[in-house]
């Protein structure tokens, strides 16, 4: 492996664990640091189409109005090009909804990251309800 590949394997996986990082940070609510991880311009698109600034989605995580009981991603993908970097995977997740205990469902997740003033920060994020038969 050539040093060049060593390095964007690296940042490959320093983008994987950010990943794991927020989806921990969310479930625990630890508003803090899932603040630092995400772009004061973050949007999200959640699976019912629903649209969300990064005030309203980490204020309803802080109220409680969305509660992750658990996000397990499966094997993340990652694309990167001159700082920006999109992940992709499926994930099993638990979580009440306004009080609304949502049964397990499976989702595929994809999220960008920019590389700004040196950290990156997801900026925006889309989940898409994978179908049972």
């Amino acid at each position: 492996m050539t040093e060049h590949a060593a390095n964007i394997g690296a940042e490959e996986e320093q983008i994987r664990e950010l990943e794991r990082e927020r989806l921990r940070a969310l479930v625990a609510a630890d508003m803090e640091r899932a603040s630092e991880l995400h772009a004061e311009d973050f949007q999200l698109i959640n699976p019912a189409g629903r649209t969300y600034t990064k005030a309203q989605y980490l204020g309803d995580v802080e109220s409680g109005a969305i509660d992750y009981r658990a996000w397990e991603p499966g094997e993340i993908a990652v694309l990167m090009e001159s700082g920006i970097a999109v992940v992709r995977y499926q994930a099993e997740m638990d979580l009440v909804l306004a009080g609304q205990p949502f049964p397990r469902q499976r989702l595929w997740h994809t999220d960008m990251y920019v590389l700004r003033d040196g950290r990156w920060q997801v900026v925006w994020s889309q989940a898409t309800r994978i179908q049972q038969p």
